[in-house]
């Protein structure tokens, strides 16, 4: 504490140190998550195309299910399984929306 400064204020200042050191790694994990999602969508694109060429069906609703059921059971952390449901449904939908972007829409 320097000269003059309350403790409430140090206290308030060692609080703000740590809210940025924590927002921090959050966008840092923002990034990473960014990077990981659009790799995702590229391996997604690519079965996309392999399939198509091969005159297979795209969308596979069992390996769907599958994905879902898999992250649900992987998931370890505060977000409830649903949740990661959740989120997982909206990236497979993502992905699944960029393939038909760059099959022309098929």
């Amino acid at each position: 504490m320097t000269e003059g400064e309350s403790p409430a204020g140090s206290e308030l200042a060692r609080v703000a140190n740590r809210l940025d050191g924590f927002r921090r790694r959050i966008d840092e994990i923002d990034e990473q998550i960014v990077r990981l999602v659009n790799q995702r969508a590229d391996y997604a694109n690519q079965i996309g195309q392999l399939k198509e060429s091969m005159g297979m069906e795209t969308y596979q609703p069992k390996r769907e299910e599958d994905v879902l059921a898999h992250v649900r059971d992987v998931s370890t952390g505060p977000l409830g399984a649903d949740a990661i449901k959740r989120v997982f449904e909206r990236i497979i939908d993502e992905s699944r929306r960029l393939e038909k972007l760059m099959s022309g829409g098929k």
